[in-house]
């Protein structure tokens, strides 16, 4: 498997996706919806067996209450698309740890607008050095891409033995 971490130092930097087919609503989300974060997370996570699949339920209690930790569900009128978890360290970097779309919702013109917004939330922590987030070989053959595309650059490459 190959790992690959990107990062952002600059706002600036950002290169906006195009617009999607239809707005994008994101849902602010804390602890107290651990079960609809982990589902959404469980949905976009199935298709490319991320790790986090397993992940106990304290995990994710854990998790979403460290300070730092914030979320969002995304959302195209009443349907959750996409989820954007992120975390910001005490270095003055912020991480963003997942995103994706849901399965029915990839391919349809919304990726990019999604990392958009979520590049832009991750900026909007108070000082903030650089974004940066890490994509694997395992994941949607488009991710890399989407994430070149919107401005982020390789810092560092990995080859790492598939973990189960």
């Amino acid at each position: 498997m190959t790992i690959t971490y990107l990062e952002m130092t600059s706002r600036d930097q950002l290169v906006p996706g195009r617009l999607p087919p239809a707005q994008i609503a994101l849902d602010r989300a804390d602890a107290t919806a651990r079960a609809l974060i982990r589902s959404t997370h469980n949905r976009i996570a199935a298709p490319h067996h991320w790790l986090s699949l397993g992940w106990s339920e304290q995990r994710w209690s854990n998790l979403l209450v460290r300070p730092g930790v914030r979320c969002w569900i995304a959302r195209v009128g009443a349907d959750v698309i996409g989820l954007i978890l992120m975390e910001k360290h005490s270095s003055g970097d912020v991480e963003i740890t997942k995103f994706g779309l849901v399965p029915e919702w990839v391919g349809r013109g919304f990726g990019g607008h999604l990392l958009t917004l979520a590049t832009r939330l991750a900026w909007g922590f108070d000082v903030v050095d650089r974004v940066w987030l890490a994509t694997t070989s395992i994941d949607h053959p488009h991710a890399l891409s989407n994430y070149r595309a919107r401005g982020f650059r390789p810092f560092r490459v990995e080859h790492a033995p598939r973990q189960v």
